[in-house]
């Protein structure tokens, strides 16, 4: 009984594979035929935009490429939404060897009188200090996949390490650059096409480093040497977001590099905002970039041109009635939500904070932990967060 029970389980999980596989792969055609249109319109429209910068540059003449490029797709209709289906285990009455059988599509409840899909819980908390497989030392970095990874910048241990939306260790790999120079990772991104990037540094010098989505150092960015610094990806231009801060105490002068996967820069953004010590930066579906820094404890916006928008930090909330103006201390982990909505991690409050895309203070989504670092948000909702005080990662189903 429990040899054929095995084997068929093992069918039940081949067929639930195979439909996986199919998703993914609907979902790769689809992507990588719109990374193709959106990296050839994005080309012409940054070579104009450095041109139109230039002071006495003739414009008539130099962006024709622009037009030429842009008329080719205007007629162009939009891609149709890959259209993908669950997997659902629907048991059977027959005896118990057969179990059941795997069918594609459904509502994700069983029918009749068998149960739901168990709930999942409001948190899980995995991790602890050390270096065994899912345990951490100094989990600075945090990034989720569009299929649900998470990905762990694990800088004590220099590595990065994989898991499930419900806490489950996947695997761990090396931040090695391609020559095989050791990192100490200090933050993690997704680009559009499922490649990681990490950015880390060395006793001689810090780099930026692409890793496939076999894990592989597939590219290197030479970067100014200075230690933490946090990364982003504008996935709608793939341009690479890196915060940057040069100069002594309290002469420090910061600024966001935007670059092209192979380096090239494409602009500085936010030097004349007096930035002190820019920390996370993320950018949200329209391209808006916001910076956390520790150093102003506030937040500031950009336009996806790099053109100010505005700064926040400060705020009014309400205690037994009594109104109270209260302000970010040390801001460190930052992203956005489906809506636009900014997710801080205000790391010395020991809070995480949301605010609207205008800066306006929403709500305190979690409280209590005792050194907050950074924050991702998953595609399907749940916020994971990283706390340096019990090198411990939580994902938040709800909150």
């Amino acid at each position: 009984m429990v040899q054929k029970l095995t084997e068929r389980k093992d069918h039940l999980l081949s067929e639930a594979e195979q439909d996986q596989k199919k998703n993914l792969k609907k979902i790769k055609d689809g992507r990588d035929s719109v990374s193709a249109d959106v990296n050839e319109l994005s080309a012409p429209c940054d070579q104009a935009e450095q041109e139109m910068q230039q002071e006495g540059v003739e414009l008539v003449g130099q962006i024709s490429t622009l037009p030429e490029v842009i008329g080719k797709y205007k007629g162009k209709a939009a891609p149709a939404p890959v259209q993908t289906q669950p997997a659902v285990f629907q048991p059977t009455d027959t005896p118990v060897p057969v179990l059941g059988h795997v069918k594609s599509g459904g509502t994700g409840h069983h029918q009749g009188n068998q149960k739901q899909v168990e709930k999942q819980p409001d948190k899980v908390s995995f991790g602890g200090r050390g270096i065994a497989p899912g345990k951490f030392k100094d989990p600075v970095g945090v990034a989720v996949s569009d299929e649900g990874e998470i990905f762990v910048a694990d800088r004590g241990n220099k590595r990065i390490q994989v898991f499930t939306l419900q806490g489950t260790f996947v695997h761990e790999f090396k931040t090695f650059t391609p020559e095989y120079w050791r990192i100490n990772p200090t933050d993690v991104a997704l680009d559009g096409e499922g490649n990681l990037w990490v950015v880390g540094w060395t006793d001689s010098a810090d780099f930026a480093v692409q890793f496939d989505k076999q894990s592989k150092a597939v590219r290197k960015i030479d970067i100014q040497k200075m230690g933490g610094r946090g990364v982003a990806v504008d996935t709608r231009r793939n341009h690479i977001l890196i915060t940057q801060t040069t100069g002594d105490w309290p002469d420090l002068h910061s600024e966001i590099q935007v670059l092209r996967p192979d380096g090239t820069l494409v602009r500085t953004v936010g030097q004349q905002q007096g930035m002190k010590e820019p920390c996370s930066v993320t950018a949200d579906n329209e391209g808006r970039m916001y910076v956390s820094d520790r150093g102003n404890n506030c937040v500031f916006a950009f336009n996806e041109y790099g053109q100010f928008l505005l700064q926040f930090g400060e705020y009014v909330t309400y205690q037994y009635s009594s109104k109270i103006t209260v302000k970010l201390n040390i801001p460190l982990g930052i992203c956005t939500d489906r809506e636009g909505n900014i997710i801080v991690a205000d790391t010395d409050n020991n809070r995480v904070k949301m605010f609207d895309k205008t800066g306006r203070f929403v709500r305190d989504i979690i409280s209590c932990h005792k050194q907050l670092w950074a924050v991702a948000m998953a595609i399907q909702g749940p916020l994971v967060v990283t706390d340096g005080w019990t090198d411990t990662v939580t994902i938040f189903n709800t909150f």
